[in-house]
């Protein structure tokens, strides 16, 4: 490992840790030599995946806190600096949609169900400008950092059904742009903000919209694929290198950013 893609004795927070996302995240780091802050709200697979982590010889706690709970995002981060007495990273990791949110085909547009929409912009949204809030402070005090933000191909095209996933995910692209030059402006280049755009991963959100119970592709599924140039869905693996990177110095000079690693799917007009 070059020493720009080494994170040792860099502490850092991964929002939605108990995700499948969230669960590559967290190992990615470790392995880079991150002391990782694994949080998230079910307290059960949190210390689960801390105790993986440090049986591998690896640094992490479990932090328990829910995204869009500021009270429990404070308690959360004054336990990690009570441990290691700084942080310098985030990963805004944590997000989703809901099923009352989803609009079905022939639903009427004019009735949508908006308390839904506005649980989904809330979790994917404020999830993600409250820890930067909270977290952040602390990142400002340590002097140097990098906060990594999770949007999404539904922030650049079109994409049925899922509108206010759509919403939240082009406001994330917004906020990071904006929060990457208001740090620059206030700290120069010792603080940034970029953002991770996955293509179609197989999550607990999705992935009874993409394929069936035996394993094989919906419609929805087939479209994605086909949209796709590389013809299958992510791993979320395959997110890492992004992620260790826009961490660690080797993107010093990058911020403001929104990297897509989808396959293809952005770029393909589909002809």
């Amino acid at each position: 490992m070059s020493a720009q893609q080494d994170l040792s004795g860099k502490v850092i927070i991964v929002t939605g840790a108990t995700g499948i996302l969230g669960e590559s995240f967290i190992h990615a780091i470790a392995d880079a030599g991150g002391i990782v802050g694994v949080l998230g709200r079910n307290e059960k697979v949190a210390t689960e995946r801390t105790n993986a982590i440090l049986q591998k010889g690896g640094q992490a706690i479990a932090l328990i806190a829910d995204v869009t709970d500021e009270a429990s995002l404070i308690k959360a981060r004054n336990l990690i600096v009570e441990k290691y007495g700084r942080i310098d990273g985030l990963v805004n990791a944590a997000g989703g949609n809901m099923p009352d949110a989803v609009v079905q085909p022939g639903a009427d547009i004019f009735k949508l169900n908006i308390d839904a929409l506005k649980q989904v912009v809330d979790l994917n949204l404020f999830g993600t400008v409250l820890p930067t809030q909270v977290f952040g402070e602390e990142i400002a005090k340590t002097g140097k950092g990098s906060i990594v933000n999770i949007s999404s191909m539904s922030a650049q095209r079109a994409i049925t059904r899922v509108l206010g996933y759509s919403l939240a995910k082009t406001a994330i692209d917004a906020y990071t742009k904006w929060f990457a030059v208001e740090l620059a402006n206030r700290y120069k280049d010792a603080i940034r903000m970029n953002a991770i755009a996955p293509g179609f991963f197989l999550t607990e959100q999705n992935r009874n919209l993409l394929t069936n119970s035996d394993g094989s592709y919906t419609e929805r599924g087939n479209l994605v694929i086909k949209q796709t140039p590389f013809k299958r869905f992510g791993a979320p693996e395959e997110l890492i290198g992004a992620l260790i990177w826009l961490l660690g110095d080797a993107s010093a000079f990058v911020t403001g950013t929104i990297i897509n690693v989808d396959g293809g799917f952005a770029v393909f007009s589909g002809v």
